[in-house]
């Protein structure tokens, strides 16, 4: 028995906000505020590598690659992130790349 991919995204979008909640009610020690996310525009290059099997435990990571200010929306930026995800083996099963906007004033 497998999980479809978009079981396993799924799973990625819930441990992700689950992660970014946590982040927001922790003390926040880096420079200035604490950082306010928007909403995403989306994700691309979605691959599912590999099957994942009933009972696998699977390790996610999120790698920032670059981000940009909004012309259109001052105070915020672009935070262009690439998303993996690995099987007990240290196969990767997913990986897509997303962006999400970030206040930062």
């Amino acid at each position: 028995l497998c999980a479809s991919g978009w079981h396993t995204a799924a799973t990625w979008m819930k441990l992700n906000l689950e992660n970014r909640m946590d982040a927001e009610i922790a003390a926040w020690s880096g420079p200035g505020p604490v950082p306010e996310f928007g909403p995403s525009p989306g994700f691309k290059n979605l691959k599912w590598l590999k099957p994942v099997y009933a009972g696998q435990t699977i390790t996610f990571t999120r790698t920032a690659l670059s981000h940009r200010p909004i012309a259109s929306r001052p105070g915020w930026r672009l935070l262009a992130l690439r998303s993996e995800a690995f099987d007990p083996t240290g196969d990767k099963v997913v990986e897509f790349e997303s962006a999400v906007l970030v206040k930062v004033e």
